[in-house]
């Protein structure tokens, strides 16, 4: 027999994940130690909260459970942000908090947080690990963190309970897909079935979200496309879901020049939301277009009415669609082009000739990375120019939250991403803003000699917020940022650091992206004017 700790780490084992992220305290020291003994690295981040981030994050680039621990009291607090981060975007991830023993939890008051209470509203279930019961718990736990739709999962354990032996068992990890396979269809009543519908659609267009990239759609979303002729909009969190240099692609919804997106779906007479998961709006539906429906849930949200629904695994939905197409292709290749156009002339609206521009930032260094780097993106205003304007053709190549949208995901997402990918390039691009919430992190960074690269554009302002004051006629109130020097701050940490402001010296800088032997922080002084055009 093992201790219970043991069998927690044999399940974290299993999922093939090689680190967890952690702010240790003394009720988790058991686990730890049944951690580094199944050859699980902890890895200690800053603070609870850039830890559970480095776990999200690490799920987002696998889609399999990431794993953060933190002690009872002010750890458990300080993991919320992440954890619910984690449900809203759709992430699977596992996290364990220490507590006391049960026995003194109902009259000790110290540290004492009860997390059944704290940590069910932002979580899919939140459990207690027994020694009689941790193999159920553990199983349980992992197969609701992975089911549609995703999201965390929260575990309790005391010091006691870890250091307690376990009935003898063999790890027994559940299935960790989270779609059923099969299609169900549900039509209304006087309701058309789906392919009848998409057959009478004249101006069809697929909207793809985060689901199809967790059914690994791609392809039956390029096959579907290219049969229907029917041009793809994608949600934020799956960019790459279809490939961006594909001449059907349509542009992202609800990230800048959202009004051309949104014009262009209004023009459709049928949107096929392929994985679309309503969290990722940031303006309500107001399209009267028909909908049909596909994802591995049934449409409960009812953002949209949708007379017609396929149920089930989206990528074998959408190549059931198209073994059922007859007809020719709706839309031909210009009309889309003279869309991406409009959409392109929009998106560079503002730009300051002779300033560095946040476009250029994203124009310069997606020029300068490799096609196969990942980018780790952060909450603010170039968010939405991020999500517009960086190219990409891959699933899970662009991590950013979007149903939560936490500040403070880009740099411990970044560094996370980079160790679980190994050599596969990493860019961050993070606002001063939030940089500044996890910054300390680049000690991490250094320490472990990841080469990765850390755009931070600087403009000294929350600047969304204080657009929204000063369209208010409000002055700037707790929303311009103090200046720091983050070159010298980068080398205080081990990392090279350099000053941009203008896109030749950006350029420069970006040269030598493939050769970094240390982590790399651009500092990128912009001219945010760019950003009250766009917003």
């Amino acid at each position: 027999m093992g201790n219970t700790a043991s069998v927690v780490a044999g399940y974290v084992r299993a999922l093939g994940t090689r680190f967890v992220f952690a702010y240790p305290g003394d009720p988790i020291i058991e686990l730890m130690e049944a951690l580094r003994a199944a050859d699980v690295e902890v890895v200690l981040g800053s603070r609870e909260g850039t830890a559970v981030f480095m776990a999200e994050a690490q799920a987002m680039v696998t889609g399999l459970p990431g794993v953060c621990l933190s002690t009872l009291g002010p750890g458990s607090t300080a993991i919320v942000n992440g954890v619910a981060a984690a449900t809203w975007d759709r992430v699977p991830l596992l996290a364990i908090s220490g507590q006391i023993d049960p026995g003194r939890e109902d009259f000790v008051t110290h540290q004492v947080v009860d997390h059944k209470l704290l940590f069910s509203p932002v979580t899919k279930w939140a459990g207690r690990i027994h020694p009689r019961s941790v193999d159920a718990v553990l199983r349980k736990a992992l197969r609701l963190a992975v089911a549609e739709r995703p999201g965390a999962v929260h575990l309790t354990g005391s010091a006691e309970a870890f250091a307690t032996d376990a009935p003898e068992t063999a790890v027994a990890p559940p299935p960790l897909d989270g779609a059923a396979g099969g299609v169900r269809v549900h039509v209304a009543p006087g309701g058309s079935d789906p392919t009848t519908l998409l057959r009478s659609a004249r101006r069809p267009v697929l909207l793809a979200g985060a689901g199809a990239t967790r059914c690994g759609a791609s392809d039956a979303l390029i096959r579907l496309g290219e049969e229907v002729g029917a041009p793809v909009v994608v949600s934020p969190m799956a960019k790459g879901v279809f490939p961006e240099d594909h001449p059907l692609f349509a542009g992202v919804l609800d990230m800048a020049c959202n009004q051309v997106v949104w014009e262009f779906l209004a023009g459709s007479d049928l949107v096929v939301a392929a994985g679309f998961d309503p969290v990722e709006l940031i303006r309500p539906w107001s399209l009267s277009v028909p909908v049909l429906h596909v994802d591995t849930t049934p449409n409960t949200d009812q953002i949209y009415p949708s007379a017609c629904e396929l149920v089930g695994d989206v990528s074998a939905s959408l190549d059931w669609l198209a073994d059922g197409w007859r007809g020719e292709p709706r839309w031909n290749e210009q009309e889309v082009a003279a869309h991406r156009d409009r959409l392109r002339t929009a998106y560079y609206a503002g730009r300051v000739a002779g300033r560095l521009n946040p476009t250029d930032v994203i124009d310069v260094v997606r020029a300068s990375a490799h096609p196969e780097t990942v980018v780790t993106c952060d909450v603010g205003s170039h968010k939405l120019l991020v999500g517009q304007g960086w190219r990409t053709s891959r699933p899970r190549s662009v991590l950013m939250s979007n149903g939560l949208s936490a500040m403070g995901l880009g740099l411990p997402g970044a560094i996370a991403a980079q160790m679980t990918l190994g050599e596969t390039p990493v860019v961050a691009l993070i606002g001063d803003g939030g940089f500044a919430m996890a910054a300390t992190e680049l000690r991490l960074a250094a320490a472990r000699q990841l080469r990765l690269a850390v755009v931070v554009f600087v403009d000294g302002s929350l600047n969304r917020i204080e657009l929204k004051q000063r369209a208010l006629g409000y002055p700037s109130t707790a929303t311009r940022l103090d200046d720091i020097d983050l070159v010298a701050l980068a080398g205080s940490m081990g990392c090279d650091g350099v000053r941009v402001t203008s896109t030749a010296e950006l350029e420069k800088a970006t040269a030598g992206l493939a050769g970094l032997t240390r982590p790399l922080l651009i500092e990128a002084r912009i001219d945010p004017a760019q950003y009250e055009a766009q917003f």
